[in-house]
């Protein structure tokens, strides 16, 4: 995947979301779209690891929607690990820059039908009180998410 041309990309943040779901399901990572965390703040992605650490991913589509980002630092408590995901073609010079914390963040790119981790994201621990109360969190989101799929009638699932 190119991931130095300035162009912005036709693909959208659910191409984004479907081709990182695939890269992450393959390796062994579990996520959910669109979660609240405890502080109010959504995610586009939170899922866990086959260690149980965290992961979030927050999906950046236009150079003005990233740039314009001021509160995603408040993510990082609630995660062992944090992504940002880009289409292909996204100018990701910006992700490099100390603003986005490239020593704390990985950088994922994206197409519709698959990912590459461009930057891995390091481990940056969380308490582990923390993590088992946003895991299961996770797993009630999830599991309420399932049942609803299962029973459009019976009502909506709640974050």
């Amino acid at each position: 995947m190119t991931v130095s041309s300035p162009i912005e990309s036709k693909i959208c943040a659910a191409d984004v979301v479907r081709g990182v779901s695939r890269l992450f399901l393959r390796n062994d990572i579990v996520v959910q779209p669109e979660v609240s965390l405890r502080n109010h703040r959504r995610t586009d992605l939170m899922g866990l690891n086959a260690k149980g650490e965290i992961v979030i991913v927050e999906i950046k589509c236009s150079r003005a929607d990233l740039l314009g980002d001021q509160k995603w630092t408040e993510y990082l408590e609630y995660c062992d690990h944090f992504f940002w995901a880009v289409p292909a073609g996204f100018d990701i010079g910006p992700l490099s820059g100390e603003a986005f914390m490239p020593e704390q963040t990985g950088l994922i790119v994206a197409d519709a039908y698959d990912a590459e981790i461009a930057r891995p994201a390091p481990l940056q621990p969380i308490a582990p009180a923390r993590r088992k109360k946003e895991a299961e969190r996770l797993a009630r989101i999830a599991m309420r998410r399932m049942m609803a799929a299962a029973d459009p009638d019976y009502g909506h699932p709640a974050n």
